[in-house]
């Protein structure tokens, strides 16, 4: 006798060549997908590698103002900033530190050597002044610095330079001296700045670590 024959339901037969055209056309979709991407990174600029920006920045680097022999007579940068951000941000934010450093050393010094104004800060304690400042010294300070800040970009668009470019009119000369110098008198200045502003960094931040941590910095008494 033979064997009945094996009847597979149709709705199985459905299901099967479904599930075929679904991945069939999955595939489909993914080969396509595939081959716009290699198209497109065909006309895409190639990135630049690592070394080659590392190579730019540190031909930027060149001539950079501000070597000199407490440098070793090369650029100072053990970290090697130059290869993560723009060469001429990083010149700017150094200025803008060592600025903020010059004035907060001042601020530091004046109270102990001279003494303080009258008023609620009655204090030769850096750290204590903070707190007995009042609340619209600080929001007249922010003001400041905010109308500071906006007049320095507001001149760098109108082609001024606040970085000691000693070719471009200074974006804020209070004294009205930066327009009577020759390119050499505007050099010594402009270096002049960095290194003191790179001493105040060192200084406020020795003044600051002696206050925190007692004896950490030779030199300084205890309380300074």
């Amino acid at each position: 006798r033979k064997a009945a024959k094996r009847e597979i339901p149709v709705a199985t037969l459905d299901l099967d060549q479904t599930c075929h055209s679904l991945v069939r056309l999955l595939t489909m979709k993914i080969a396509l997908f595939l081959t716009a991407i290699a198209g497109a990174s065909a006309f895409a600029p190639a990135s630049q590698p690592a070394r080659a920006a590392s190579q730019l920045n540190a031909g930027e680097l060149e001539g950079l103002r501000g070597v000199g022999p407490e440098t070793a007579g090369k650029i100072f940068d053990p970290l090697e900033l130059a290869k993560w951000a723009p060469v001429e941000h990083l010149r700017k934010a150094e200025l803008a530190n060592g600025r903020s450093a010059m004035l907060a050393t001042v601020g530091w010094l004046f109270p102990k050597v001279v003494g303080t104004f009258d008023g609620p800060v009655d204090t030769t304690d850096p750290i204590a002044a903070f707190s007995k400042a009042d609340p619209q010294w600080w929001a007249q300070f922010i003001i400041f610095c905010g109308t500071i800040e906006a007049v320095k970009y507001r001149a760098e668009f109108e082609g001024k330079s606040y970085t000691g470019e000693v070719d471009k009119e200074a974006a804020i000369d209070w004294a009205k001296q930066w327009g009577k110098m020759d390119a050499a008198k505007r050099e010594d200045i402009a270096m002049k700045e960095i290194k003191n502003g790179r001493l105040a960094m060192i200084g406020i931040a020795s003044f600051a670590a002696n206050y925190f941590i007692p004896g950490s910095v030779p030199g300084l008494s205890e309380g300074f």
